[in-house]
Protein backbone atom coordinates (compact mmCIF):
# COMPACT_ATOMS: atom_id res chain seq x y z
CA UNK A 1 0.00 0.00 0.00
CA UNK A 2 1.00 3.52 -0.74
CA UNK A 3 -0.26 6.04 1.92
CA UNK A 4 -2.50 3.85 2.96
CA UNK A 5 -3.72 3.32 -0.86
CA UNK A 6 -3.96 -0.13 -2.10
CA UNK A 7 -1.17 0.23 -5.34
CA UNK A 8 -3.02 -0.46 -8.74
CA UNK A 9 -1.72 -3.50 -10.42
CA UNK A 10 -1.59 -2.84 -14.21
CA UNK A 11 -3.86 -4.31 -16.26
CA UNK A 12 -3.35 -7.82 -17.05
CA UNK A 13 -4.38 -9.53 -21.01
CA UNK A 14 -7.57 -10.94 -20.87
CA UNK A 15 -7.13 -14.68 -22.34
CA UNK A 16 -8.23 -14.75 -25.80
CA UNK A 17 -11.91 -16.42 -26.73
CA UNK A 18 -12.06 -20.03 -28.38
CA UNK A 19 -14.11 -19.19 -31.49
CA UNK A 20 -13.71 -18.91 -35.37
CA UNK A 21 -14.22 -16.18 -37.99
CA UNK A 22 -17.81 -15.95 -40.38
CA UNK A 23 -17.98 -13.64 -43.21
CA UNK A 24 -15.93 -11.75 -41.20
CA UNK A 25 -17.72 -11.77 -37.66
CA UNK A 26 -15.62 -13.60 -34.65
CA UNK A 27 -18.03 -16.60 -33.23
CA UNK A 28 -17.08 -17.45 -29.69
CA UNK A 29 -17.58 -21.61 -29.22
CA UNK A 30 -20.13 -22.09 -27.27
CA UNK A 31 -22.64 -19.47 -28.00
CA UNK A 32 -25.82 -19.09 -29.53
CA UNK A 33 -24.85 -18.34 -32.56
CA UNK A 34 -22.02 -20.91 -32.62
CA UNK A 35 -25.13 -23.65 -31.69
CA UNK A 36 -26.64 -22.00 -34.56
CA UNK A 37 -24.64 -22.89 -37.16
CA UNK A 38 -23.65 -25.92 -36.17
CA UNK A 39 -27.24 -27.01 -36.38
CA UNK A 40 -27.68 -25.73 -40.03
CA UNK A 41 -24.59 -27.26 -40.54
CA UNK A 42 -25.53 -30.60 -39.66
CA UNK A 43 -28.87 -30.00 -41.04
CA UNK A 44 -27.06 -28.85 -44.66
CA UNK A 45 -25.29 -32.84 -44.53
CA UNK A 46 -28.83 -34.47 -43.30
CA UNK A 47 -30.11 -32.93 -46.49
CA UNK A 48 -27.12 -33.28 -48.63
CA UNK A 49 -27.50 -37.35 -47.37
CA UNK A 50 -31.50 -37.38 -48.43
CA UNK A 51 -30.96 -35.50 -51.98
CA UNK A 52 -27.81 -38.30 -52.86
CA UNK A 53 -30.21 -41.26 -51.78
CA UNK A 54 -33.00 -39.85 -53.61
CA UNK A 55 -30.85 -39.28 -56.62
CA UNK A 56 -30.06 -43.13 -56.42
CA UNK A 57 -33.56 -44.33 -56.74
CA UNK A 58 -34.13 -41.97 -60.06
CA UNK A 59 -31.20 -43.76 -61.69
CA UNK A 60 -31.85 -47.22 -60.48
CA UNK A 61 -35.41 -46.72 -61.54
CA UNK A 62 -34.07 -44.82 -65.35
CA UNK A 63 -31.70 -48.28 -65.44
CA UNK A 64 -35.07 -50.23 -65.16
CA UNK A 65 -37.04 -48.39 -67.35
CA UNK A 66 -34.35 -49.08 -70.11
CA UNK A 67 -35.07 -52.50 -69.90
CA UNK A 68 -38.39 -51.85 -71.87
CA UNK A 69 -36.94 -49.49 -74.47
CA UNK A 70 -36.65 -50.75 -77.93
CA UNK A 71 -33.50 -52.01 -79.31
CA UNK A 72 -33.35 -49.15 -81.78
CA UNK A 73 -33.32 -46.52 -79.31
CA UNK A 74 -31.07 -48.52 -77.03
CA UNK A 75 -27.99 -49.03 -78.99
CA UNK A 76 -28.04 -45.28 -80.32
CA UNK A 77 -27.28 -44.70 -76.52
CA UNK A 78 -23.68 -46.71 -77.14
CA UNK A 79 -24.35 -47.64 -73.53
CA UNK A 80 -21.34 -49.42 -71.54
CA UNK A 81 -21.15 -52.83 -72.59
CA UNK A 82 -21.51 -53.82 -69.39
CA UNK A 83 -25.19 -52.04 -68.81
CA UNK A 84 -26.04 -53.36 -72.01
CA UNK A 85 -25.21 -57.18 -70.60
CA UNK A 86 -27.01 -56.11 -66.99
CA UNK A 87 -30.04 -54.96 -68.85
CA UNK A 88 -30.13 -58.15 -71.29
CA UNK A 89 -29.73 -59.95 -67.73
CA UNK A 90 -32.76 -58.51 -66.03
CA UNK A 91 -34.90 -59.51 -68.75
CA UNK A 92 -34.70 -62.92 -68.66
CA UNK A 93 -34.70 -63.02 -64.98
CA UNK A 94 -38.15 -64.38 -63.57
CA UNK A 95 -37.18 -64.63 -60.38
CA UNK A 96 -38.59 -61.64 -57.89
CA UNK A 97 -35.21 -61.45 -55.51
CA UNK A 98 -33.04 -62.28 -58.64
CA UNK A 99 -34.46 -59.58 -60.63
CA UNK A 100 -34.39 -56.85 -57.52
CA UNK A 101 -30.49 -57.36 -57.09
CA UNK A 102 -30.43 -57.12 -60.53
CA UNK A 103 -32.29 -54.29 -60.60
CA UNK A 104 -29.92 -52.33 -58.31
CA UNK A 105 -27.25 -53.90 -60.20
CA UNK A 106 -27.92 -51.92 -63.03
CA UNK A 107 -28.67 -48.73 -60.75
CA UNK A 108 -25.18 -49.23 -59.59
CA UNK A 109 -24.17 -49.47 -63.34
CA UNK A 110 -26.31 -45.72 -64.19
CA UNK A 111 -24.73 -44.11 -61.20
CA UNK A 112 -21.57 -44.51 -63.54
CA UNK A 113 -22.48 -42.99 -66.63
CA UNK A 114 -21.90 -38.91 -67.32
CA UNK A 115 -24.86 -36.31 -67.25
CA UNK A 116 -25.22 -36.52 -71.32
CA UNK A 117 -25.52 -39.60 -71.68
CA UNK A 118 -28.43 -39.85 -68.40
CA UNK A 119 -30.16 -37.34 -70.69
CA UNK A 120 -29.89 -38.85 -73.69
CA UNK A 121 -31.37 -42.03 -71.94
CA UNK A 122 -34.08 -39.73 -70.88
CA UNK A 123 -35.00 -38.32 -74.10
CA UNK A 124 -34.88 -41.97 -75.81
CA UNK A 125 -37.55 -42.95 -73.48
CA UNK A 126 -39.76 -40.33 -74.09
CA UNK A 127 -39.31 -40.64 -77.57
CA UNK A 128 -40.68 -43.48 -77.21
CA UNK A 129 -43.36 -43.07 -74.96
CA UNK A 130 -44.73 -40.54 -77.44
CA UNK A 131 -45.05 -42.93 -80.28
CA UNK A 132 -48.54 -44.44 -79.01
CA UNK A 133 -49.84 -41.38 -77.94
CA UNK A 134 -48.65 -39.56 -81.25
CA UNK A 135 -51.10 -42.58 -82.77
CA UNK A 136 -53.88 -42.81 -80.40
CA UNK A 137 -53.96 -38.27 -81.03
CA UNK A 138 -53.76 -39.05 -85.01
CA UNK A 139 -56.48 -41.71 -84.37
CA UNK A 140 -58.79 -39.17 -82.84
CA UNK A 141 -58.34 -36.21 -85.38
CA UNK A 142 -59.03 -38.82 -88.64
CA UNK A 143 -61.93 -39.35 -86.73
CA UNK A 144 -62.84 -35.90 -86.27
CA UNK A 145 -62.37 -34.81 -89.94
CA UNK A 146 -64.52 -37.33 -91.12
CA UNK A 147 -66.86 -36.60 -88.98
CA UNK A 148 -66.45 -33.17 -89.76
CA UNK A 149 -66.03 -33.35 -93.75
CA UNK A 150 -69.24 -35.80 -94.55
CA UNK A 151 -71.18 -33.24 -92.27
CA UNK A 152 -70.08 -29.67 -93.07
CA UNK A 153 -69.66 -28.50 -96.81
CA UNK A 154 -67.04 -25.77 -95.45
CA UNK A 155 -65.09 -28.36 -93.43
CA UNK A 156 -64.50 -30.17 -96.73
CA UNK A 157 -63.70 -27.15 -99.06
CA UNK A 158 -61.24 -26.18 -96.01
CA UNK A 159 -59.60 -29.43 -95.85
CA UNK A 160 -58.71 -29.58 -99.75
CA UNK A 161 -57.51 -26.44 -99.44
CA UNK A 162 -54.73 -27.47 -96.86
CA UNK A 163 -53.97 -30.80 -98.22
CA UNK A 164 -53.69 -30.29 -101.94
CA UNK A 165 -52.23 -33.85 -101.82
CA UNK A 166 -55.69 -35.07 -101.93
CA UNK A 167 -57.87 -36.28 -104.70
CA UNK A 168 -60.29 -34.14 -103.97
CA UNK A 169 -62.60 -35.52 -106.69
CA UNK A 170 -62.63 -38.74 -105.06
CA UNK A 171 -62.68 -37.37 -101.69
CA UNK A 172 -66.40 -35.43 -102.75
CA UNK A 173 -67.80 -38.50 -104.03
CA UNK A 174 -67.16 -40.20 -101.11
CA UNK A 175 -68.42 -37.41 -98.75
CA UNK A 176 -71.54 -37.54 -100.75
CA UNK A 177 -71.87 -41.42 -100.98
CA UNK A 178 -71.07 -41.66 -97.25
CA UNK A 179 -73.76 -39.08 -96.72
CA UNK A 180 -76.15 -41.44 -98.40
CA UNK A 181 -75.64 -44.07 -96.39
CA UNK A 182 -76.34 -42.23 -93.09
CA UNK A 183 -79.65 -40.79 -94.00
CA UNK A 184 -80.74 -44.48 -95.77
CA UNK A 185 -81.29 -45.61 -92.19
CA UNK A 186 -84.57 -46.19 -90.62
CA UNK A 187 -85.71 -43.50 -88.14
CA UNK A 188 -84.71 -45.64 -84.59
CA UNK A 189 -81.74 -47.21 -86.12
CA UNK A 190 -78.28 -46.33 -85.51
CA UNK A 191 -76.84 -44.62 -88.77
CA UNK A 192 -75.37 -46.33 -91.00
CA UNK A 193 -71.99 -46.38 -91.71
CA UNK A 194 -70.86 -48.17 -95.34
CA UNK A 195 -67.54 -48.22 -97.04
CA UNK A 196 -67.64 -44.84 -97.80
CA UNK A 197 -67.76 -43.82 -94.76
CA UNK A 198 -64.66 -45.91 -93.87
CA UNK A 199 -62.71 -45.02 -97.28
CA UNK A 200 -62.86 -41.17 -95.97
CA UNK A 201 -61.25 -41.91 -92.43
CA UNK A 202 -58.92 -44.32 -94.33
CA UNK A 203 -57.62 -40.53 -97.02
CA UNK A 204 -58.01 -38.49 -93.77
CA UNK A 205 -55.64 -40.64 -91.55
CA UNK A 206 -52.87 -40.72 -94.28
CA UNK A 207 -53.05 -37.35 -95.04
CA UNK A 208 -52.68 -36.51 -91.35
CA UNK A 209 -49.62 -39.04 -91.12
CA UNK A 210 -48.22 -37.63 -94.33
CA UNK A 211 -48.00 -33.56 -93.25
CA UNK A 212 -48.43 -34.10 -89.53
CA UNK A 213 -50.19 -31.04 -89.61
CA UNK A 214 -54.03 -31.94 -88.67
CA UNK A 215 -54.52 -28.44 -87.23
CA UNK A 216 -53.93 -26.79 -90.34
CA UNK A 217 -57.47 -28.14 -92.10
CA UNK A 218 -59.06 -27.29 -89.09
CA UNK A 219 -57.85 -23.91 -88.62
CA UNK A 220 -58.91 -23.04 -92.44
CA UNK A 221 -62.10 -24.76 -92.14
CA UNK A 222 -62.99 -22.54 -88.82
CA UNK A 223 -61.78 -19.46 -90.78
CA UNK A 224 -64.09 -20.43 -93.47
CA UNK A 225 -66.96 -20.39 -91.23
CA UNK A 226 -66.19 -17.04 -89.24
CA UNK A 227 -66.25 -15.60 -93.21
CA UNK A 228 -69.69 -16.86 -94.17
CA UNK A 229 -71.22 -15.60 -90.84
Amino acid sequence: MKDGRPIPFPDMPRKPKKGYFVRGHFVAEGSELDQELKRELKGGIEVSKTDLKRESADLQALGESLMTLRSDLLARLELPDGLIDALAEARRITNFEGRRRQIQYIGKLMRKLDAATLDAARIALDEQARGPAQDTALLHQAEQWRDRLIADDDALGGWIETHPATDAQQLRALVRQARKDLQAGKPGEAPRQGKAYREVFQIVRAQLAVHGDADHGEQAAAESREEDA
